[in-house]
């Protein structure tokens, strides 16, 4: 089977639709078309049905649904197993959402290379919706993510609980709009806070942690960051802890390929969750 068809019948059941698959794969949406009509001759059933709403799987699509992760990560393992570079006997590849890459991934990262020396390594950052796509798809084996979504052809594991906390460059400045700024830190939290502080409406948001926390560092302000990320700047007297507001939790998860090769990548998650522990 032409391994396209597969990915582009995963893209469809992903985004709930041809015409957004066909954005996502950077073709035609008539080339979509054409590759679900071959793919369902393949398989002599069909597998979507088509609506003004998108497209929706058919009782063949589901059943086709189980299998299609397993042939487009059969493929890509494969492709990298061929690449292996000389002296190595693997290829991994490792990758988190961007607020995750430093340290965390970083870590990982530098104690694969110290502690797996036979490894041959890839690491991959990108934005959650996509890093998900190639983690199910095979294209990496293990990513450090918030808030995975729940694919066909994954493993998801609580890796480690963060902390949100409300932290200031004035502990005298106070909570109020004009010194808040908002982190879109997703649903729970938008919902945790709004109950918390209902009189409180920023003028200025962020969608991106560290951006946000660069923001309060240059020109003053509170809001709610990673314990991890405002520590040295707790330390270094740049930023205070708000006293008796509330922490949240923002746990991490570990996802990996679920036919990922286990001799390769065990070895590597054990390092990772030592890291996460604070055992390195």
């Amino acid at each position: 089977m032409d391994i396209e068809l597969a990915r582009t019948f995963l893209e469809i059941v992903s985004t709930g639709s041809f015409i957004r698959a066909a954005e996502r794969l950077n073709v035609a949406q008539t080339t979509v078309s054409a590759r679900v009509r071959t793919l369902e001759q393949l398989l002599g059933r069909p597998l979507f049905v088509r609506n003004k709403g998108g497209a929706s799987l058919t009782a063949a699509g589901e059943q086709f649904l189980r299998h299609a992760p397993m042939f487009v990560q059969l493929w890509q393992r494969t492709r990298q197993q061929v690449a292996v570079p000389a002296g190595h006997r693997a290829v991994l590849t490792v990758g988190s959402e961007l607020t995750l890459a430093q340290p965390l991934l970083l870590d990982w990262v530098r104690w694969i290379r110290q502690s797996l020396p036979d490894i041959a390594l890839r690491v991959h950052v990108d934005v959650p919706r996509d890093l998900i796509n190639q983690v199910a798809s095979g294209m990496v084996d293990a990513a450090i993510m918030y808030a995975p979504q729940h694919r066909p052809g994954l493993e998801i594991d609580l890796l480690m609980e963060e902390k949100l906390v409300l932290a200031t460059s004035d502990p005298a400045m106070g909570l109020k709009k004009t010194s808040y700024v908002h982190t879109d830190w997703g649903p729970d939290f938008a919902l945790h806070r709004d109950m918390n502080f209902p009189d409180v409406e920023p003028d200025l948001s962020f969608d991106f942690g560290p951006l946000a926390l660069s923001y309060v560092l240059a020109s003053g302000g509170c809001g709610y960051f990673r314990m991890s990320a405002v520590k040295p700047h707790l330390a270094a007297g740049q930023l205070h802890l708000v006293p008796g507001m509330p922490q949240y939790s923002y746990p991490v998860y570990m996802v990996r390929s679920a036919n990922a090769d286990e001799g390769v990548l065990g070895p590597a998650l054990a390092g990772l969750r030592a890291i996460s522990e604070g055992n390195v």
